[in-house]
């Protein structure tokens, strides 16, 4: 028995649409994780949160360097990632119109 994959470049498309759409959650999530102060231990939620962690803040770094947050003293305001997911939905649509045609 064969089985035939039959690969399209909109399938393709659509797969790394996906993945642009998961990392942009995963930049939410990491705001959402710094608006919590203390989170209680948990082994299983601490490594989710230091997953989210790891892999989105040497993103949000890159515009950290170029944007400082606003403000001072106990609250400062980060724009990185807000610049981060409008420079993500961009790349989206440029790499997924590309693959598409």
């Amino acid at each position: 028995m064969t089985l035939l994959a039959a690969v399209t470049r909109s399938d393709v498309a659509d797969y790394v649409s996906a993945l642009f759409l998961v990392y942009i959650i995963l930049v939410l999530l990491n705001v959402l994780i710094s608006w919590v102060p203390r989170m209680p231990y948990n082994r299983a939620l601490r490594a989710a949160l230091d997953f989210v962690k790891e892999t989105t803040d040497p993103y949000l770094n890159l515009f950290r360097r170029f944007l400082p947050p606003l403000g001072g003293g106990g609250f400062a305001l980060d724009l990185s990632p807000m610049i981060g997911i409008i420079v993500l939905f961009v790349l989206q649509a440029v790499v997924v119109g590309l693959i598409r045609g």
